[in-house]
């Protein structure tokens, strides 16, 4: 087995670094699913790497690790190499160490080159969710690429691209029917070999049938939407990576609509750079772009050539990104105290035992 062919990159191993590499392929809470050099495998984290004063990345789905092989049982993961792309979410919970919780960055998806953004044409056709879409994308690292399904719903759909075009300056647009082929060449460019894809989209959306299209055989059950609200249920159950025949990998991601905006101001600058382009213009240097004279926001907004509907969807993202900040680094601060709380426990422990 060849993990180049898995998009593995030498450079990735710096420095005299024992293991072999290997790529986690489906993560089962503490037991990973991974292919490396000897074919497929289990491994399991090495404790004390990873936990306790460990100080490793867990592993997600699309990650490279470094292991010691065992071939009659798990093989144990001792690293976690460093990341070109990464989808990640605020980790409320974390691993405990007694009753202290910590909050950590959770990696949900790694190491992938394109993002298709899937939007359907039907009813749940929402630009404002596109918009959250693609700044979490560029924000990942990697290039998103918008795909609008069920394309043979709808007897013209021009008007839905010329509005996603408007906020996804500079990415690529298409419209398909994995059911009847339609558009699906216009994929070709991002379908080679050692590509990583991951699949972006609300339930119901259509990505178990694109995945089996582009395999050419079922990989995925594929259940039909309900016909009131044209929504659907997620069909997979954890993330997974999937080698196609061509040599192309997808990431099925369930529950990636509990993503966050983690981190997200190159992401929000990317896909509302004819916002921010009046950032700095304003009069006032600390100007929030509300009530203040002299606001360049307000006076583009009036003139009509910023749209006030792209900056009320700034403006919410903006504070969502906020509220997840701020909501991290409020818990990091009580994870502090308990642990200053916990230290000063053990000390009176000690004190009365002398």
């Amino acid at each position: 087995m060849d993990l180049l062919d898995f998009g593995f990159d030498p450079m990735m191993i710096m420095g005299d670094i024992k293991g072999i590499p290997a790529r986690v392929t489906a993560v089962h809470k503490e037991r990973y699913e991974l292919i490396c050099e000897n074919g497929e495998c289990f491994g399991r984290l090495k404790s004390s790497r990873y936990y306790g004063a460990g100080t490793e990345e867990f592993p997600a789905t699309g990650d490279f690790v470094l292991i010691n092989y065992n071939l009659c049982g798990d093989s144990i993961i001792i690293k976690t190499l460093p990341r070109k792309s990464k989808f990640a979410r605020s980790d409320f919970s974390g691993h405990s160490a007694g009753y202290v919780k910590t909050v950590n960055e959770q990696v949900i998806a790694a190491n992938f080159d394109y993002v298709f953004i899937m939007a359907s044409l039907n009813k749940d056709f929402n630009v404002k969710r596109i918009e959250r879409y693609l700044a979490l994308t560029w924000q990942s690292g990697a290039l998103p690429v918008v795909i609008l399904t069920k394309a043979d719903l709808v007897n013209d759909f021009s008007q839905q691209i010329r509005e996603v075009e408007k906020v996804a300056t500079g990415v690529g647009v298409c419209a398909i029917s994995a059911l009847s082929g339609l558009g699906m060449e216009a994929l070709s460019g991002y379908l080679k070999p050692r590509n990583t894809i991951v699949f972006l989209g609300s339930s119901g959306v259509g990505k178990s049938r694109l995945v089996n299209a582009l395999a050419g055989e079922e990989l995925m059950a594929v259940k039909e939407i309900r016909e009131d609200d044209s929504k659907g249920r997620h069909t997979t159950t954890h993330r997974q990576l999937i080698m196609l025949k061509n040599g192309v990998m997808i990431i099925d991601t369930p529950g990636m609509r509990e993503l966050g905006m983690w981190d997200a101001g190159t992401g929000l600058g990317q896909v509302f750079s004819d916002v921010e382009q009046y950032f700095g213009k304003c009069k006032f240097t600390d100007c929030i772009h509300q009530t203040e004279p002299g606001c360049a926001v307000k006076a583009a907004i009036a003139k009509g050539v910023l749209p006030i509907e792209r900056w009320k969807s700034y403006e919410s993202l903006k504070r969502e990104a906020k509220f997840s900040d701020e909501k991290a680094a409020y818990l990091r601060e009580k994870q502090q105290w308990q642990k200053g709380i916990a230290k000063q426990v053990k000390a009176d422990a000690r004190l009365s035992l002398e």
